[in-house]
């Protein structure tokens, strides 16, 4: 048992670790300027991770642990806001935020100039965050104004919200703090998302703030963790909370206090500044990071907006001016359906091209059968098409007043459009697949997996060169790429005597490499880099890899049956056996790991650990049974073969003993691992 003293040196500790992390994730996530390396930051956080596990008892609600998500929820609960959320009057074009100025200079009879505050109006979802003595306490949707849905758990893994405030300056933090903003998902993030999603099959998300929503309504905030958000501040719900005479002044306050403030507001002495910001904003739009439909357009002096005040719905002293809509209508002339790597197939709308943002679209996506039933498409329809960014055009909907006699209604091909093959929807699955793993589409996909960035990284071979070499009839499957040579290559379109030689000596390069980037790059359905590495570290080589049952595949921590029973159904398989077989033929050579996982002497056990270890950390202990060949599991399951139990085990001590797992002290851990190892724990 740890002694009083003991307690306080751990309790002191991780004071001074949490507060070292804030420090690093503001000045990493708000400021973009970091002060340590990205390696010190993990090992700092795994400490922090470690002692809270072994001292639960100390854990404190702002601990940036509380970021990584908590336990499902049943239900949302309701959260009346104390101070309604409005929404604001719209604007759209120059000529009515003049109007606006003409309004509030009626309403005030007033001459004098006003100074604005004009901010971009991000595409995401409007929160707020209630702080008391500085400590984040309550999260919430706007909801309808009033009343909104509590996801606290949600928002606290989102990097850029302070768990805790932070007095820079040295003033006292306010004893209530309501702080409104906008969650939203980058570009980048939402492209990720999408691109992850197509991949496990889900249906994609339409645009950045449905992708938001979605992760912000999510009741198990282990999920939400997962996702990418970020967060800009912009108001509070009363500013006397925060002493400032401007709404300027309220934001030099809140990024003060750690929060991060959006770079291209703007401070406007008058509506010809704010107009002229609008425009610049108009024309960077499509170059920011993320989604924005607009500006928001404040009166700057708080005195002003107190005695303009509020109107049933909106406050009098702001308006939303936004911008023209990326959004047009054309026909639809047909609808294409794509085949993709693991036999997914799309449907794509081919359009009159119009253009849509800047953008002359002629193709737009339609995601999957039940979007294309939902928005109840026929051929010849007028559609509504938007673009956002640098996200692929979709069609919104069908204007269907103008819906021409005859129109054919979208369906879904019976049979593969590019090998015949049949077509089949798993049940509880909104993608439509060909099953047929010969099907030239799927080959086609696959090879340019193979070669791309997640796979082989062969330099000379994009997609459209593999594309053109599949038409020519030179490469129909992997090995055919070993078979290449400079002289076959040169004849072809953009093809010369330097890029032809470069091309074939980086497919040589890549015959030397490693059972797991090439177990990532062969395109086996739901294996990525990280499955591979486990594969990898479990059998060591192909050929150990080939004799593998799915047993032996669902014994390693972090595989499951879907993996599992696609690694048997792809081994399994004649052709890819003897693909396997050519390559090895062509000098694919595979370099082992550095040691083989299945020689060492723990390779066919499985380690939980409980309570806190007195000799090591348990991180400590984790890495040396990794080293043995051993894995570690995070929670109990059927596959764990030993609980490891230093002080205050808990719980897994119970469930172990009725589950027969053999149970090890401490002692008895450090006595296995230096029998096995030599060394001590």
């Amino acid at each position: 048992m740890p002694t009083s003293d003991n307690t306080e040196v751990i309790r002191q500790r991780l004071a001074t670790l949490r507060e070292q992390l804030d420090l690093h994730a503001y000045r990493y996530h708000v400021l973009d300027d970091p002060l340590i390396a990205d390696g010190e930051y993990d090992r700092l956080f795994r400490e922090l991770l470690d002692l809270e596990e072994r001292y639960p008892d100390l854990r404190t609600p702002d601990s940036i642990s509380q970021r990584v998500g908590a336990a499902p929820l049943d239900t949302f609960a309701t959260v009346e806001h104390r101070l309604p959320m409005l929404s604001l009057e719209n604007a759209f074009t120059e000529q009515e935020l003049f109007e606006f100025e003409e309004r509030l200079r009626r309403f005030l009879n007033l001459n004098d100039p006003i100074v604005y505050m004009a901010e971009p109006k991000l595409d995401g979802l409007a929160v707020e965050l209630v702080y008391c003595e500085g400590l984040l306490t309550v999260g919430s949707t706007r909801g309808n104004g009033r009343l909104g849905e509590e996801i606290t758990a949600n928002l606290k893994t989102i990097h850029t919200i302070p768990l805790r405030l932070t007095a820079t300056t040295g003033q006292p933090l306010p004893a209530l703090l309501e702080v409104r903003g906008e969650a939203f998902l980058s570009m980048r993030g939402f492209a990720a998302l999408n691109e992850q999603r197509a991949l496990d099959g889900e249906p994609l998300f339409a645009n950045p703030r449905n992708a938001a929503a979605g992760a912000l309504r999510q009741l198990d905030s282990r999920i939400t963790a997962q996702r990418p958000l970020d967060f800009f501040v912009y108001a509070v719900a009363n500013p006397a909370q925060l002493a400032a005479a401007s709404h300027h002044e309220v934001l030099q306050k809140l990024q003060e206090l750690g929060f991060k403030i959006n770079p291209h507001i703007r401070h406007c002495a008058s509506m010809v500044e704010v107009a002229t910001h609008f425009r610049e904003l108009s024309r960077l739009r499509d170059t920011l990071p993320y989604d924005i439909d607009g500006m928001v357009v404040k009166v700057d002096d708080l005195g002003l907006q107190r005695r303009l005040g509020n109107k049933a719905r909106s406050p009098r002293w702001a308006i939303a001016a936004k911008f023209a809509a990326s959004q047009a209508t054309t026909v639809l002339r047909d609808v294409e359906f794509g085949v993709g790597r693991t036999g997914a197939v799309t449907p794509v709308a081919i359009l009159e091209p119009v253009t849509v943002g800047g953008v002359t679209v002629s193709r737009a996506t339609l995601h999957n059968e039940d979007e294309v039933r939902r928005k109840d498409l026929h051929i010849g329809d007028t559609v509504l098409v938007q673009r956002a960014g640098d996200v692929i055009p979709e069609v919104v909907k069908a204007v269907t007043e103008y819906r021409p006699a005859g129109a054919r209604p979208v369906s879904m091909p019976v049979a593969c459009p590019e090998c015949g093959g049949p077509l089949v929807r798993p049940a509880g699955e909104a993608v439509t697949r060909c099953v047929n793993q010969h099907c030239p589409a799927q080959r086609l996909q696959g090879l340019i997996h193979f070669t791309g960035k997640a796979g082989m990284d062969i330099d000379g071979l994009g997609k459209a060169s593999l594309e053109q070499l599949a038409a020519a009839g030179l490469v129909n499957d992997l090995p055919d790429l070993y078979t290449l040579t400079a002289e076959q290559l040169q004849p072809l379109d953009g093809w010369g005597e330097k890029s032809a030689a470069n091309a074939i000596a980086a497919i040589n390069r890549s015959k030397q490499t490693t059972l797991a980037r090439f177990l990532a790059a062969i395109g086996i359905r739901h294996v990525g880099e990280v499955t591979a590495g486990l594969l990898e570290q479990r059998f060591g080589t192909l050929t150990a890899l080939l004799a593998a049952s799915e047993a032996d595949f669902l014994e390693i921590e972090g595989i499951g049956e879907q993996v599992a029973a696609s690694l048997v159904r792809f081994f399994a398989d004649d052709t890819a056996r003897t693909m396997l077989a050519r390559l090895a033929d062509l000098g694919l050579a595979l370099t082992p790991p550095r040691q083989v996982a299945s020689a060492l002497p723990l390779a066919d056990r499985v380690f939980l650990f409980t309570g806190g270890l007195a000799a090591c950390s348990r991180s400590e202990a984790k890495a040396l049974v990794k080293t043995l060949g051993g894995q570690v599991a995070s929670a109990m399951n059927k596959k764990v073969t030993d609980l490891v139990c230093g002080a205050k085990a808990g719980g897994k001590l119970k469930q172990a003993r009725e589950m027969g797992i053999r149970i090890l002290g401490e002692a008895e851990f450090q006595e296995l691992v230096q029998e096995t190892s030599g060394t001590e724990a």
